[in-house]
């Protein structure tokens, strides 16, 4: 899988991937990088069939979003990175853990869900999202998201804000695809099986995926930590960049980044 747009904040940090929401881009890490980069390498994706990067020739399923993440890092030089998933980032970001433990440095899980799969009645509502999308256009699909996707003291503006970015970011058939691998998976019985160092991050008020999946999967990956952030709904790293980058930074920080930048560039024939 090729054509995956990139945002790269340069410089010799540790390099962190973040990956987006099924309703976001790249452009959801642009209020935190700022705030991370320099002793961090910020990379943000725009995955397959989203915003800028091209759309894939058929459904990946949630293996092929792990490895075209992993094939971005090898696109980069990159041998190992701290990987950052948000909602449907985070089970992508589970699934690199899961199948790619070499590469991680450690995980962030932050508003995100075993999958849709772990219930019926949410993977079939999920499955549904591709033809609501085709029917009703970006903008209509966003408007009617965009609220639930922030805190209940989240202003007209910022809902705005958050519909015009997801209308922008999403399309057929990545957004479709994206879906069904989302209603396909269900990482509860292999939650135990992550040995990446772990941090659990949820928004007080998310209520798409809220704080009692976030706990249940913190209680299942060996030693995870687990940290809920104040005020914040389902969109913490955007609606509380400031909280959010924090407790990314305390986490890291608290890891001695488990990685030597120095030692952490990909040989001609490795992996």
């Amino acid at each position: 899988m090729s054509g995956i747009a990139i945002g790269d904040s340069g410089g010799a940090g540790v390099p962190l991937l973040c990956l987006h929401g099924i309703g976001s881009s790249g452009a959801a890490f642009d209020a935190i990088t700022p705030m991370l980069a320099g002793r961090l390498r910020v990379l943000a994706w725009d995955a397959p069939g989203y915003a800028a990067s091209a759309d894939p020739e058929g459904p990946p399923g949630m293996d092929g979003y792990a490895d075209a993440a992993v094939a971005v890092l090898d696109d980069l030089g990159i041998r190992r990175a701290h990987v950052l998933g948000v909602s449907w980032g985070g089970v992508i970001a589970t699934r690199i853990a899961l199948r790619h433990p070499e590469r991680l440095g450690s995980l962030i899980l932050a508003d995100s869900t075993r999958g849709s799969g772990a219930a019926p009645e949410k993977a079939a509502a999920m499955r549904a999202r591709g033809a609501e999308l085709a029917e009703v256009g970006p903008a209509a699909f966003a408007r009617r998201r965009a609220a639930r996707l922030l805190s209940p003291a989240a202003t007209e503006a910022q809902v705005t804000r958050v519909a015009e970015a997801m209308a922008a970011a999403i399309r057929m058939p990545g957004y479709g695809y994206a879906a069904d691998s989302m209603a396909a998976t269900d990482h509860g019985p292999r939650l135990a099986e992550v040995r990446a160092r772990t941090l659990v991050l949820v928004g007080e008020h998310d209520a798409v995926c809220p704080p009692a999946e976030s706990r249940l999967i913190a209680g299942a990956v060996p030693g995870a930590r687990y940290a809920e952030i104040p005020a914040a709904g389902h969109l913490s790293n955007q609606e509380t960049p400031e909280a959010f980058a924090d407790s990314v930074r305390d986490f890291l920080n608290a890891a001695g980044d488990l990685l030597d930048a120095a030692r952490n560039v990909l040989k001609e024939g490795e992996f």
